[in-house]
């Protein structure tokens, strides 16, 4: 495999801490502790749009697959919902005065994870609250659906992954998945197998179909592992670390492929925070504390 450094977006004046698909295949959105959100496309690096503006952080962005709206959580106000196209906001919702760490989407329903361990389900069309989900009370960080199975993986601050009914939101598993924060979570694209990974930096891997045995335990980094993402032909996985690395795996044997970093591919020189796998010629973007995002083509 070849891994090469094909673009660096750099106009953040802090660390990067979320990045989402635009409406466009060529297009992303970023956002970070500089509470700006910036539309960037990839075939024009030169080229970046404010599309809007808070006066805190932005960890959770997410792109509302229906009315195309962009929801940004604001690090202790709420939910702000931007017009991306006229760069206005729409709406918004007061929602806590936690941090908002993951904004997830299912059918008419959006889950909030709030660092104080609260999951906030709301109804995407009348922007109304339904629930507040209260399983730890510590930071809920991370979330995944299962369509399939019709559940939902959530890790916690707790050290613990619970799976709920995405229906109910009834509590059916608790899995004691880590040694520390639990930081990223996913389904494999078949949804036959939960990945999880964080600050105890080890890949762990989830039997769904076998009440969620561990089928998998992995040393995959030196330091906390901040997100992992599929690739979008589902054949690669990449991991992203505190220890300024980007690792790209093999999806069916969890085989270590290449390790991206600053001695053999210029590389961040800091913690890597987020990855957007695009379909824009299957480039992958890693967003980082450096303030930049980079742009890696793999052949």
């Amino acid at each position: 495999m070849v891994v090469e450094k094909i673009d660096t977006f750099g106009g953040h004046r802090d660390c990067v801490y979320a990045l989402e698909t635009g409406l466009e295949s060529n297009q992303f959105f970023s956002a970070g502790a500089d509470g700006l959100v910036v539309r960037w496309y990839l075939d024009r690096p030169d080229r970046g749009d404010l599309v809007a503006k808070v006066p805190a952080s932005i960890y959770a962005l997410a792109l509302h697959p229906v009315s195309r709206l962009l929801w940004l959580g604001q690090n202790y106000e709420g939910l702000h919902l931007i017009d991306t196209v006229n760069k206005r906001e729409v709406n918004s919702l007061k929602l806590t005065s936690s941090a908002i760490f993951d904004i997830k989407f299912y059918k008419s329903d959006a889950f909030i994870a709030l660092s104080d361990g609260v999951v906030v389900v709301i109804d995407t069309e009348q922007l109304a609250v339904k629930k507040h989900i209260r399983a730890s009370d510590k930071a809920a960080r991370c979330i995944a659906i299962n369509p399939v199975e019709r559940e939902m993986a959530i890790g916690y601050s707790d050290n613990v992954v619970r799976i709920f009914d995405l229906s109910t939101h009834a509590l059916k598993h608790t899995l004691s998945a880590h040694t520390n924060s639990v930081f990223t979570i996913t389904y494999s694209p078949d949804f036959r197998y939960l990945l999880t990974a964080g600050r105890d930096a080890h890949l762990r891997v989830w039997d769904v179909e076998k009440n969620y045995a561990l089928q998998n335990d992995i040393v995959a980094h030196m330091f906390a592992i901040n997100h992992l993402t599929f690739s979008p032909d589902n054949s690669l996985f990449a991991t992203a670390s505190m220890d300024k690395s980007i690792k790209i795996w093999d999806a069916n044997t969890y085989r270590l492929l290449k390790v991206v970093d600053r001695a053999r591919h210029a590389g961040h020189g800091t913690s890597v925070n987020k990855l957007l796998w695009t379909n824009y010629q299957q480039e992958l973007l890693s967003a980082s504390d450096d303030r930049t995002i980079s742009v890696w083509q793999l052949s």
